[in-house]
């Protein structure tokens, strides 16, 4: 029935495509008019856009003209002309939704369309992608066509100043990566000065391999932290207990991916831990919390964490693979401990924990945009994730040829050994065929063990994973070649085309710096062109001889456990029209069937009376499969999900800070609001020791009066005016009010109005940054405790957003505390000169690192050291750190008061 009501009115894709279609044929309508335009006047273009869109028209008004015009342009410049499907996907991405689209339909291409619309506004359009790589290439590349168009654009990449990332903003187009973007928002929100500032706003973002950075990614959050105290000895002692433990001591759960002390094993960690002098008294008390929590993360370093397939040791580093692209991840680390605990297993360099100093999910930063959009491969299988995190559609877009690919149903073997002996079997036909081959495997370890496996046999092969990750372009090039057989991780391929017969830029690149290098010259323009016809013909022989042989075939050694990481690499071949072939080797041994379904496959194979060497072939197996990847991708939506809970919580206050921190920016006079934290401040002085409904006899006045004279250095008469008659709390806080207010407006009058409004602001920067430093880490710390609320039948999410509350409301009250101590405290000297200018930065750690923590996500980088040698880079120092200058004095009190500053 359904099947019937399909083919009369179409699929709910077909029907969202619809409105597409008629405005492709008016575009297409469009194009002999465009095409008979001169070259300066398709380039005016773009000012009569600019012009209708000041004078109010929409957007979607000017959008068959705007598209018709990139298209005319595109051709002119870069030699490509957008399919009828492309301009579909670039609609669809206009409208804030996800174009799905084929390997091969070109994406690059189609993100010029909306991003040239949507620019036009003048608000500046983000493109955003997984690497700098791929983010340069499309910039110089997509480039060519906004140059001619005259609009500018500019690309972020790590690496690159302040200045170069501000001119890149400002352009109308930037292309980075979703990690540098994310790390520019948290730095701009730790800058003194708006000029500082180098983002402009969240307007419109396009983002390249969406499933990639929102869902993939999204894991954990980008953070920017500085290194805490060393505690390698720590780390050793409990790397040194964990082998002491036996099975029973602990529980594993390989489907939740957790393991947990049993109750016999808390005794006898309990027992251990005193005698290595770790605890004092019992393990339940506060003050163990620190020993017993870096316990549990030495339990799951040992117990969860497979060297070559989480992580690999390099150079005495411990550097975490990526489990979605098998790629290294260097400079990455897992927060709270954990990577400290697997250095201390594999006694690598045992690095320092770090402090956060600001984060934010990709969740929370990509919901900034006012629009959001994205392309990519594969969407579909987690539509309902887009839709309930970011609000955004998928719609698939139909391929320009029809897809030739066939997919093989899956070949189940019993074991491991059965599997790779077909395997190799099937390879070695391939090569003998001419059919080449990418070889997809989950891990660095699997890839090696294969490799091995076809040396033994003779097979001629390439590897790809992170341990060979330099060679990876030339692999990737020649993938392609008749019998090529390339073993690798899922790293292979997000960006670029594995090309039937070779990919000729990168050969005629490669052999003409070969020529070029044994003749001892560059080559002659002739020997150029001869050298690339050359090329361009063998690569055209060698692709027939692919074609013939059946295409690309895409052989994967294992299900992933996300259907969406297997359609990548399906996608790998038929790549426009092109025939290919994939097919899934799987054995009851692998980790996806081992964990879920393999005692129930087990026994219906014995049933069956299936043989070794035989395997199961039949759709069934297919279905049975995808319903375990279904389950898990579930449940790892669900921790997605649970996880933005809690940082939605955190989210709200993160905003109320920075905006509140960019008004202050804003402001060239923030002294009202340190006369209302003054205030403040004063009457919860007075009421705290002089409470409203207490008798005078139980006021504490000396008590006020010492807390007024030590905190704010203010000698004020408070007996003599608690002590007359039928005075109230409420009169004693507004005489001291008074007092403060005379008091610090004779010392403005002392170091000049001007200078005395550059140190409110100096201060006030300070301490709200100091201040969401601490209350970061109070965050982080009640984020890994709050779940043990359960146990007490209460919502650890309630809980958490209760106490996160409080937390917030106590960083308010100690910044408005501290903001008064530190300004009725100041000695400063009279004017002199005139006031600075900018806010100095206070408190950045000697070192800041950005993260991207989890192995289960993309890059992330590692901002440099700088250089505390000299007194330009002292103001890096913690003002709780001695001084450089080696006075011996802590910072704050000596290069870093603010009243030295003052005075300078």
């Amino acid at each position: 029935m359904f099947g019937i009501a399909q083919k009369l009115f179409g699929s709910v894709n077909d029907r969202n495509l619809k409105p597409f279609r008629a405005r492709v044929q008016q575009i297409n309508a469009l194009e002999p008019v465009t095409e008979a335009l001169s070259d300066d006047a398709l380039r005016g273009r773009t000012a009569e856009f600019k012009q209708k869109i000041a004078n109010g028209a929409p957007l979607d008004d000017i959008l068959p003209e705007a598209f018709a015009t990139v298209r005319e342009a595109a051709k002119r410049s870069i030699g490509l002309r957008h399919f009828d499907t492309q301009l579909i996907g670039g609609m669809v991405m206009h409208a804030g939704n996800i174009a799905e689209m084929r390997t091969g339909e070109g994406k690059t291409l189609v993100a010029t369309a909306p991003t040239y619309l949507n620019a036009l506004e003048g608000k500046g359009v983000h493109v955003i992608t997984v690497n700098d790589y791929l983010a340069q290439r499309d910039a110089e590349w997509m480039g060519q066509v906004y140059n001619f168009l005259g609009m500018s654009w500019g690309t972020i990449v790590h690496g690159m100043d302040d200045n170069q990332r501000r001119e890149a903003y400002a352009a109308d187009i930037t292309y980075g990566t979703n990690n540098e973007f994310g790390f520019d928002y948290l730095r701009d929100n730790m800058k003194y000065s708006l000029a500082d500032m180098v983002q402009r706003g969240h307007r419109y973002c396009i983002v390249d391999e969406v499933d990639s950075i929102l869902i993939d990614e999204s894991r954990t959050p980008l953070i920017i932290s500085g290194p805490t105290d060393d505690r390698s000895e720590l780390y050793i002692k409990l790397n040194n207990i964990i082998p002491l433990l036996e099975d029973d001591d602990f529980e594993k759960d390989e489907k939740q991916k957790s393991v947990v002390f049993t109750e016999q094993g808390n005794e006898k960690l309990e027992e251990l831990l005193t005698q290595a002098e770790l605890l004092e008294g019992s393990m339940y008390e506060p003050s163990n919390v620190s020993v017993v929590h870096h316990a549990n993360q030495a339990l799951r370093a040992h117990k969860l964490f497979k060297r070559d397939i989480d992580y690999i040791v390099q150079k005495g580093e411990v550097v975490l693979i990526d489990e979605f692209t098998g790629r290294m991840m260097p400079g990455r680390r897992l927060s709270e401990g954990l990577h400290q605990a697997i250095e201390a297993k594999e006694k690598a360099n045992i690095q320092p924990e770090n402090q956060t100093l600001a984060s934010i999910t990709f969740q929370n930063y990509f919901r900034l945009y006012d629009k959001l959009s994205g392309m990519t491969g594969t969407a579909s299988t987690e539509a309902d994730e887009f839709s309930d995190i970011y609000k955004l559609g998928v719609i698939e877009i139909p391929t320009n040829k029809p897809i030739q690919r066939i997919d093989d149903d899956d070949v189940v073997y019993r074991t491991a050994k059965e599997k790779f002996n077909a395997i190799i079997d099937d390879l070695e036909d391939c090569a003998k065929r001419g059919q080449p081959v990418l070889v997809g495997t989950v891990s660095i370890e699997k890839s090696e063990l294969l490799s091995t496996l076809l040396a033994n046999r003779g097979v001629k092969h390439q590897v790809l994973n992170a341990l060979h990750h330099e060679q990876e372009a030339q692999i990737v090039a020649q993938a392609g070649v008749p019998g090529a057989i390339t073993v690798a991780t899922n790293m292979a391929g997000r960006g670029t085309d594995i090309q039937l017969g070779g990919n000729l830029e990168m050969r005629i690149e490669q052999e003409t710096a070969e020529k070029e290098s044994k003749l001892g010259r560059e080559l002659t323009p002739e020997e150029a062109d001869a050298l690339k016809s050359e090329i361009a013909a063998d690569i055209e022989e060698k692709k027939k001889i692919a074609l013939e042989a059946g295409g690309l075939y895409v052989l994967a050694t294992e299900r992933h456990e996300s259907r969406r990481i297997d359609n990548q690499l399906r996608g790998r071949t038929g790549r426009q029209g092109d025939p290919g072939r994939s097919k899934f080797f799987i054995c009851l041994e692998d980790d996806l069937l081992r964990i879920f379904a393999a005692d129930r496959l087990d026994s219906i194979m014995r049933r069956l009376g299936i043989e070794e060497g035989e395997a199961i072939i039949h759709p069934w197996m297919n279905k049975a499969l995808e319903t375990s990847q279904r389950r898990v991708e579930q449940r790892n939506f669900e921790i997605r999900k649970n996880l933005l809970k809690y940082d939605d919580v955190i989210n709200d206050q993160r905003k109320a800070i920075f905006e509140q921190r960019i008004e202050f920016m804003h402001a060239k006079d923030v002294s009202e609001d340190i006369r209302d934290m003054r205030h403040q401040t004063l009457e919860a002085m007075v009421h705290l020791h002089m409470p409203e409904k207490a008798f005078h006899e139980q006021w504490d006045i000396d008590g006020l009066e010492k807390t007024v004279l030590e905190e704010l250095a203010l000698p004020a008469p408070i007996r003599t005016w608690a002590d007359a008659e039928g005075v109230a709390t409420e009169e004693v806080a507004d005489k001291l009010i008074e007092f403060a207010d005379d008091a610090y407006a004779k010392k403005a009058i002392g170091v000049g109005e001007e200078r005395m409004r550059w140190i409110e602001k100096q201060v006030l920067l300070q301490e709200v940054d100091t201040r969401w430093r601490e209350h970061l880490s109070n965050l982080d710390q009640l984020r890994s405790v709050v779940h043990l609320r359960g146990y007490a039948q209460r919502d650890p999410l309630n809980e958490f957003k209760s106490e996160a509350f409080a937390l917030f409301e106590a960083l308010l009250t100690d910044l408005r505390s501290a903001v008064t101590t530190m300004l009725m405290r100041l000695q400063v000297a009279a004017d002199d000169g005139p006031a600075p200018t900018e806010v100095t930065p206070a408190e950045p750690p000697k070192a800041v690192f950005e993260t991207h923590i989890d192995p289960q996500t993309g890059q992330n980088e590692r901002a440099e050291e700088p250089q505390t040698s000299t007194p330009a880079a002292w103001d890096r120092t913690p003002r709780n750190s001695a001084c450089p200058c080696g006075s011996g004095k802590k910072y704050k009190h000596c290069h870093g008061d603010v009243s030295a500053q003052a005075k300078a």
